[in-house]
């Protein structure tokens, strides 16, 4: 199951980029072992439609067609859920691997969010909270939480869950 983390918007050089490429990186490289033989980043710019909407629903047009047909689609919006623990993510990144699926699509949208077209086809829409966060930073967290996710279906120390 290849692994696509498709974003609105391309970072800029500097932290953020280099954080999540070093996340990026790390679940390529553990995730050739379970299954998972790339962690692929797919960058679409932002829209400069003058509505809100229409740059989600261009962006959405954009980043669609971008997706593996069949993927497993995970996305993050701020109508998410935010109670998903780690150990059940990763559980659930087990099960579509285990089910076949072609790939996993991560999508983070735009500043004004996903359209609906994305979040109807969408598995499991997750959010990091009510907080609002800068993009590179969303990047960094998704990431993050996929190699996390990795590390625990891998039995590696990185994730610290609940004691036993």
């Amino acid at each position: 199951m290849r692994l696509v983390v498709a974003t609105v918007g391309r970072l800029k050089a500097g932290p953020e980029r280099d954080l999540a490429s070093r996340y990026r990186e790390r679940a390529a490289q553990l995730g050739r072992g379970l299954g998972f033989p790339s962690c692929d980043l797919v960058e679409i710019p932002e829209s400069r439609a003058r509505r809100g909407a229409d740059r989600a629903a261009e962006e959405a047009a954009a980043l669609l067609p971008l997706l593996p047909p069949g993927s497993a689609i995970l996305t993050y919006d701020e109508r998410g859920r935010a109670d998903v623990p780690s150990e059940a993510l990763a559980g659930r990144v087990a099960s579509w691997r285990d089910a076949a699926k072609p790939a996993l699509a991560m999508i983070v949208g735009g500043p004004d969010g996903l359209d609906a077209s994305i979040r109807t086809r969408a598995d499991l829409i997750l959010s990091f909270g009510a907080a609002t966060l800068p993009h590179g930073l969303v990047r960094v967290l998704v990431l993050e939480q996929i190699y996390r996710s990795l590390t625990i279906l891998a039995g590696h120390p990185y994730h610290r869950g609940e004691p036993g």
